[in-house]
């Protein structure tokens, strides 16, 4: 087992701290449970109310975020698999401020069993935090009116703005309206959330859903169950995948696996070409997308021809899909996800040395996996008008 030296650890805390900055000053920037403070004297003080703010988001996700990953750490440290501690890996801030945080496993896993402990403990971990979190937003909801001070321009409308303020033609007699919504990112949402609306919230302060960027806490807990579907995807090495291979074994694993990729970007591709394009705008688009098919597609482990074959199915799938039925479409970012999977992540499983089946407890927690997976997923996670 590698040993955990001053060195090594001094490069993850500083990793961490980095992400940590990253990621609250996203906070503060996007998820402000409030209006920008006002200017005062002090500079100081006023970044540091500013950059405060982002708190509120910071602390609960990557709470979340390093629940998950040390779930991952402990189960394989007491499977004796030689597992890094957690990089957490900071960018820009955005949207998130980070790309997540991964750890590197250097170790052999011997067994079903070791993929299945090690890759249900990470999910499982998180979720629960996550549910917490989430729990605590929507019960602590501030008044509706509460929206008023982020956004005065709401105001006017009252209570049922939201009736309103995102109507094309309201937006065009109100110029000041207009102009506070431009590059203003919408947020999807899923069943858990659904749930805690009907069933914890206050049902006068749920805000809409295009406003559910100003409540920290649910956004940090709609975030992790993001990332924690994403990983639940039975797809290769994802958690997912390591679950499925230990539910199912590496022959089945095979073929849901590959299913389920074809399915995601069947999903993902739709309503991406427009059929109705003019003839030369077809032209490129086309074979371009049918390039990056083919070329994704190469984690399927085909021939070259049968990769060419699949890549003309889905296109033509995609592309008749859209003539009969344009107004449906799917969410054209998971795109970028199906190309990680297909050439970095890899579709398939490997196989572990000793191919034993999973007791009944396991088995019933991999179903278990899959309803979490149903509950956290959004399949329009976020997008602009």
């Amino acid at each position: 087992m590698t040993k955990i030296t001053p060195k090594v650890l001094a490069r993850h805390l500083l990793l961490f701290i980095a992400t940590f900055f990253t990621v609250t000053l996203t906070g503060a920037l996007v998820y402000a449970p409030g209006p920008m403070p006002e200017p005062v004297e002090d500079t100081f003080a006023w970044y540091w109310a500013f950059f405060s703010q982002g708190f509120y988001f910071s602390i609960p996700f990557l709470g979340i975020l390093l629940a998950h990953e040390m779930g991952h750490y402990v189960v394989s440290r007491l499977r004796k698999v030689d597992t890094s501690l957690p990089y957490f890996l900071p960018f820009v801030p955005a949207i998130l401020g980070t790309l997540g945080a991964v750890i590197v496993m250097r170790g052999q896993r011997n067994t079903r069993k070791d993929y299945f402990d090690i890759g249900i403990a990470g999910p499982l971990a998180g979720w629960v935090l996550a549910i917490g979190v989430m729990w605590y937003g929507y019960a602590t909801l501030p008044p509706a009116e509460h929206i008023f001070e982020i956004h005065p321009e709401y105001e006017a409308y009252g209570t049922d703005y939201a009736d309103y303020v995102f109507d094309p033609e309201v937006m065009l007699a109100d110029t000041a309206l207009a102009d506070s919504l431009v590059g203003q990112i919408y947020f999807g949402t899923n069943l858990t959330m659904k749930f805690f609306e009907a069933v914890v919230a206050d049902p006068e302060r749920i805000p809409p859903q295009r406003e559910i960027m100003h409540f920290p806490f649910i956004m940090a807990g709609f975030w992790a169950l993001f990332f924690t579907a994403l990983n639940l995807l039975p797809i290769g090495q994802l958690d997912g995948g390591h679950i499925l291979y230990g539910l199912v074994g590496a022959k089945r694993q095979r073929i849901v696996s590959a299913t389920i990729f074809l399915g995601f970007i069947m999903y993902a591709g739709l309503g991406l070409i427009n059929p109705y394009s003019p003839p030369m705008v077809l032209a490129w688009q086309l074979p371009g997308y049918g390039f990056f098919l083919f070329f994704i597609f190469r984690g399927l482990e085909q021939s070259i021809p049968t990769r060419i074959m699949t890549a003309l199915a889905v296109l033509t799938f995609q592309f008749g899909f859209a003539f009969f039925f344009p107004e449906v479409t799917g969410f054209n970012g998971w795109l970028v996800f199906a190309f990680l999977l297909g050439r970095v992540v890899g579709v398939y499983h490997p196989v572990a040395p000793i191919d034993v089946p999973l007791d009944r407890n396991r088995q019933i927690l991999g179903w278990i996996a899959l309803i979490i997976f149903i509950l956290s997923f959004s399949p329009e996670p976020a997008w602009m008008p």
